[in-house]
């Protein structure tokens, strides 16, 4: 067998820190969404990893693991060529992890990280006592012997379960008595299905069982194996006592140090299996998409509720009177003065354009509130279902605590909406100030037309006057056969009010178009409100979700 050899491949490492980070990116954007548990365990991992990484790609850490009297220390003497761990069958021997190091290269801080005391090292280029083959080289191999992980002793039982989520490589060694044991294979093994690849199972003690009884065993443990998922654990029968198997074990090991991918895939199993709970926990379903039908209910609800439908027929009414007053016969024009205007009373005429054709610049902060009314329960009602609904549709298909975040997002400003929507009406330019330039002729006209009223009214008088004082008479004047200042009264008045009927008819035209246009107006500014509170927070969260669903794509890429 030829001498690999050292260092770690560049690819596998450079592809670990990749999915590392990408781990940690979903972790981060899972926060809040998933269990906690699944949180810091996806937390931990990230930490382990990029700890584990820090250290020499050269060190591959095998742990010998077992139960109470399966031959775990012995097998551990057998492999390192010494007699450093305590051998014992009745009782546990071992409290405290055991390592053994071959190399030159230093492994204190890895060990240190590992929390292993007890340690002992090796020169490089040696292999074990009885060594058969000149390629068994164990250089950056940290053999480690953990306490029996059945122990009596709690702190036992914690140091297996802390080294089992640290070391490269897990060697667990069993017993024909004990092989199938329920604490065994539910605590450790079934768990560890992930890390099937980097695990060891090694029936020791095979010198006690016949041949027949012996190949049962092994089929036996194969068989239990392989139901709990772990088909690619290798199985090695070997006897600590009298060497039977030690050879094929040993190279089995020689092998995983030198290929120096052992720890690559260990901790490549470790961010599999935290990106597999934390992707199943989040969700896997794509991101939903908010539909312009659940958009446009929900902004109709809106602009509803913040009147827009009340400020549109006020519009509509103040045109009128507006258009009334400018185009109106004079007289009756005055009298109609009088009215009340619509937009005053709500307090919507403070930013009107003064005539003026251009757009107006309008400062939010100098814009006060409205008298329109408060909303009604109905009102309140379908503002709170559309945006439950949008909600809804937002998270469809999500976990959960997605769903949640969806929802809390959803109404995260509520509190501002009334004002905001109060505002974003009060300073709408509903462009009902902009005078048409028909209704300055018409008002022109009505002035002539009155004047000529007034003449004719004038000339009568003086017709009055002079008769009154038996002065001789105006000279008569007449048109057509009627004399000419009845015609002026007659026929101003007359001409006044059909040119202001006519003119009316174009006043209820144009109040109609000013209550479309002033409702699209709102519309637009009640659909910048909720694209601010509402719309914008529910795509944050969305995005969010995108963000974590993509890191997890990364970090669980094989």
């Amino acid at each position: 067998m030829a001498i690999f050899g050292r260092g770690a491949r560049p690819d596998e490492t450079t592809g670990l820190a990749e999915r590392v980070r990408a781990l940690a990116d979903a972790t981060e954007a899972c926060r809040g969404r998933v269990p906690a548990e699944v949180i810091g365990e996806a937390e931990r991992v990230a930490h382990q990893v990029d700890r584990r990484l820090a250290f020499s790609g050269s060190s591959t850490v095998v742990a010998l693991a077992g139960a109470t009297g399966s031959g775990k220390s012995s097998l551990f003497n057998a492999l390192s060529g010494t007699e450093l761990a305590r051998v014992g069958v009745t009782r546990p021997t071992t409290s405290h992890p055991l390592a053994v190091t071959w190399g030159d290269e230093s492994t204190e801080d890895l060990l240190d990280w590992l929390q292993v005391s007890r340690r002992h090292a090796l020169p490089a280029g040696s292999g074990s006592a009885g060594s058969t083959s000149p390629g068994q080289v164990l250089d950056g191999l940290v053999l480690l012997d953990l306490p029996d992980h059945d122990s009596t002793e709690k702190s036992n039982q914690l140091q297996v379960d802390r080294m089992v989520q640290l070391v490269d490589v897990m060697v667990w060694v069993v017993d024909p008595q004990k092989y199938a044991d329920a604490v065994l294979h539910e605590r450790y093994l079934r768990p560890l299905v992930e890390h099937a690849p980097v695990m060891v199972v090694v029936l020791n003690q095979v010198d006690r069982l016949p041949a027949a009884e012996r190949e049962a065993c092994l089929r036996d443990l194969r068989r239990l194996l392989d139901s709990e998922g772990l088909q690619k654990t290798t199985i090695r029968a070997v006897s600590a006592e009298t060497g039977e198997g030690l050879p094929e074990l040993k190279e089995l090991i020689a092998a995983r140090v030198a290929g120096k991918l052992a720890a690559a895939r260990r901790l490549a199993a470790d961010v599999s299996t935290a990106a597999d709970r934390l992707a199943s926990a989040s969700g896997d379903a794509p991101a939903p998409e908010l539909s312009k039908r659940s958009l446009e209910t929900m902004n109709t609800a809106m602009a509803e509720a913040a009147g827009a439908r009340l400020v549109g027929d006020a519009v509509r009414d103040a045109w009128r009177v507006r258009g009334a007053a400018a185009t109106g016969w004079p007289v009756i024009a005055w009298i109609g003065r009088l009215k009340p205007d619509p937009l005053r009373r709500l307090h919507l005429d403070r930013l009107s354009a003064g005539g003026r054709t251009q757009p107006k610049e309008i400062d939010p902060t100098g814009v006060g509130r409205t008298s329109l009314p408060t909303r009604s329960g109905v009102q309140e009602a379908r503002v709170d279902t559309a945006v439950r609904d949008l909600a809804a549709e937002a998270s469809g298909g999500l976990t959960r605590g997605w769903t949640d975040a969806v929802k809390a997002a959803a109404r995260s400003q509520e509190s501002r909406l009334p004002d905001a929507l109060d505002r974003a009406v009060a300073r709408t330019d509903l462009d009902v100030d902009r005078r048409r330039r028909w209704w300055q002729v018409v008002r022109v006209l009505q002035w002539i037309l009155l004047a000529a009223v007034v003449a004719g009214l004038l000339w009568l008088a003086a017709s009055f006057v002079l008769a009154y004082l038996q002065l001789p008479p105006l000279p008569p004047v007449t048109w057509g056969r009627l004399p000419a200042p009845t015609v002026l009264v007659l026929g101003g008045v007359l001409a006044g009010l059909l040119l202001g009927a006519l003119s009316r008819i174009g006043v209820v035209v144009g109040a109609a178009r000013r209550e479309r246009a002033a409702r699209a107006a709102l519309r637009r500014s009640v659909t910048a409100v909720t694209a601010e509170l509402v719309v914008e927070p529910v795509r944050a969260e969305l995005d969010r979700y995108a963000r974590a669903r993509d890191a997890l794509t990364r970090a669980t890429a094989r």
